[in-house]
């Protein structure tokens, strides 16, 4: 019986030395393991991606197929709650173009694209990349801007990045290249085009007394509305005394630069590439546009505000 015990005993010991001994070599075989980026764009179900700072997601691009148009939503400022919403907060029905952070123009060709009634629809196509560097992720798409009978009157590349800033803020940019095949395509003289931004009802300054601002010294809709300028924040409430808020800045290579902005005091804002006069989309010249939304926490001084814009003018 002791010599049973004895075996069984040895038979274990054995095993565990050898256990210890493959942990120890496979260990040693190991590979440097790569550092894991901060910022990393996730793929999702239901044709979507989410943007995760720290694994936690601060926005999320929406690419459906039953999709009037693309959109990325929500938009998560420092406190944890998104900065943006879905449709306007007293008009659900009339307003349900309003997709947090979007694009569209209500005169493509003739085509209204704005709207909700199926007249022109922003139609994915297909994702080309994905791409973490760290403190920077970007998705990159194509689209069709398709009218009711399916026609494409438009291809665009759209890539969105992520840029992450200091203590929770970030910079979100949108570039977009529109291009044509056989004839020009003009987008007509309107102020509806051609990034919107529907802010969340608090932050809005007739629900919950935020504030509009731009780059001229502008306060709210009286002041900043059809008037040009590099950047227009609105900031407000987000939460009990927690005051943050999102810039939209215009790219210096936009073809309207400084732009004319779209605002109200209902927490609506928009960029207008089209408030001036039509833009021609041709075979030969493409269009190109750049936008940014600086997510921040506060209501930040002008000269912070033009610190950040500065650096989203120089980013490559």
């Amino acid at each position: 019986m002791l010599t049973r015990l004895n075996d069984k005993w040895g038979l274990a010991i054995a095993l565990f030395v050898s256990a210890a001994t493959i942990a120890v070599a496979m260990a040693q075989d190991l590979p440097e393991p790569k550092p894991a980026p901060r910022l990393q764009v996730a793929p999702q179900a239901y044709k979507q991606a989410s943007f995760q700072r720290d694994g936690v997601e601060i926005t999320r691009y929406h690419f459906g197929a039953g999709l009037e148009r693309p959109f990325l939503f929500p938009v998560v400022g420092p406190s944890g709650r998104s900065l943006t919403r879905m449709g306007h907060p007293h008009d659900p029905e009339g307003h349900s173009h309003h997709n947090s952070v979007w694009m569209s123009h209500v005169d493509v060709g003739g085509v209204d694209f704005w709207s909700d009634r199926r007249l022109g629809v922003v139609r994915h196509k297909r994702i080309v990349s994905y791409e973490d560097e760290g403190e920077r992720s970007s998705v990159t798409a194509e689209n069709e801007w398709v009218d009711s009978d399916g026609k494409i009157l438009l291809n665009e590349t759209r890539k969105i990045s992520v840029v992450l800033l200091a203590g929770k803020e970030w910079l979100l940019m949108i570039d977009s290249t529109f291009t044509v095949k056989d004839k020009p395509v003009t987008l007509g003289k309107t102020p509806f085009g051609l990034l919107g931004v529907r802010m969340a009802k608090t932050i809005g300054v007739a629900d919950g007394g935020g504030r509009i601002r731009n780059s001229e010294g502008g306060v709210n809709e009286k002041e900043v509305l059809w008037k040009q300028a590099r950047w227009v924040d609105y900031s407000g409430p987000i939460e009990n005394g927690v005051i943050e808020g999102i810039t939209l800045f215009d790219h210096p290579s936009n073809p309207n630069h400084p732009s004319y902005f779209h605002v109200r005091n209902d927490g609506w804002m928009g960029a207008s590439l089209t408030y001036d006069a039509p833009r021609e989309v041709t075979p030969d010249k493409p269009l190109h546009v750049r936008y940014g939304l600086y997510v921040h926490s506060d209501m930040k001084p002008p000269t912070e505000i033009d610190s950040q814009w500065k650096r989203f003018a120089e980013i490559p």
